[in-house]
């Protein structure tokens, strides 16, 4: 794939999960979250996702338990806000 698909294809990823978690997820463990960077694969078969944490470690360890816990409902919204062949799994 292109260097500027592929770009392009992480801001969407990037933009997709951060408004899910701020709107769809209502788990009380997620507190201020902030989706900084998403990584793709270049087979669009996994994505990593990168974040920033407000908080103390206790509350960031919550968070970031919580997110892992909620993966699979982050790749439905994905999967349902883009059109690509493969819903890249998330971690």
């Amino acid at each position: 794939m292109t260097k500027e698909r592929m770009r392009r294809v992480n801001e969407v990823i990037r933009e997709v999960v951060g408004s899910a978690i701020t709107s769809d997820l209502d788990d009380p463990r997620i507190g201020f979250v902030t989706v900084t960077s998403v990584d793709t694969a270049p087979d669009l078969r996994s994505a990593r996702v990168y974040v920033s944490v407000l908080g103390d470690d206790d509350e960031r360890d919550r968070t970031l338990a919580a997110l892992r816990a909620s993966h699979g409902v982050l790749q439905s919204h994905i999967a349902s806000e883009m059109r690509i062949k493969y819903t890249p799994t998330l971690s």
